[in-house]
Formats: structure tokens, sequence, C-alpha cells
């Protein structure tokens, strides 16, 4: 995409934009800072940068390469929506060598639906297969 460079190198990645958005977001609201680095750290990320290594975009997932992967924190900051760069994203994320042969990729969205659905994303089913510990409370201390 013109203008605009996907790379899985963390250190090309500003953190501060990452966290900004992602703890004021309905699904994080409030994560501490110490935990984002931690899951940033412990997961394969990718990054919507400008030519001029500006971040616009990060999606993460937790994953083992082999079988299983989480898709995580997907988010184009608001300037930069309406360029189609969370469906350049989600397809470079898609055809990444090292996510090749997943038996499983999963993720929640409140709002996205409609662009995961493009990728071939489908609601679980057997739902009652599926079991989680949820603590939304938890960055509350």
């Amino acid at each position: 995409m013109q203008g605009y460079r996907v790379t899985t190198d963390q250190s090309e990645m500003d953190f501060s934009v990452i966290f900004d958005f992602i703890s004021k977001s309905y699904w994080a609201k409030g994560i501490p800072q110490a935990t984002m680095h931690k899951a940033i750290d412990n997961a394969f990320c990718f990054a919507v940068l400008q030519d001029n290594g500006e971040l616009v975009g990060f999606a993460r997932l937790i994953t083992d390469k082999a079988t299983f992967a989480y898709l995580a924190d997907v988010f184009i900051l608001p300037q930069h929506r309406g360029q189609g760069l969370s469906k350049w994203l989600m397809e470079k994320i898609i055809a990444h060598p090292e996510l090749q042969g997943l038996r499983r990729m999963i993720l929640a969205t409140r709002d996205a639906h409609g662009l995961y659905k493009q990728f071939g994303f489908t609601p679980i089913e057997p739902v009652e297969n599926f079991m989680q510990i949820w603590q939304p409370n938890v960055y509350q201390g």
C-alpha cells in the first residue's frame, strides 16, 4: 500500500502509540503499562508504519506458529482509517510464512465481524466445546 509498510520487527514499533490506543480500547481499558509490555514481548506482533516510520496500526498473535494462534489488539488509528489498512494488515497476517498450516486461528471482536469474515473467520461452533476464565475487572486492581 503506497506510503505504508507492515513490519514484524518490534524494534520499529512505537510502544507509546500502541499502549495509548489499547489502554483506552473497549477490550483492554486500563491495562497497566507493564502488562502491555509483557503481552507484546511474548507475542508475534505486526505493525503498520507510514514510510516515515510512524506507527498507525497494530496487531498481535499469541501463537506456537505450528497449530494455533489467537489474534488480539488489532487497530488502525482513527485518522488513518478508510484507506483499506485493516484489510491490508489482515492480508499480511494471513499470508505470513510463519503462520501457514495452523489448524485454528481465533479472535474476539465486538465490532469488526465484517472485516474478519472476509478472511474466513466464522463464529465458533459448537460453542459448548469452548470455555474461558473471564476476569473483566482484572486491570482495575
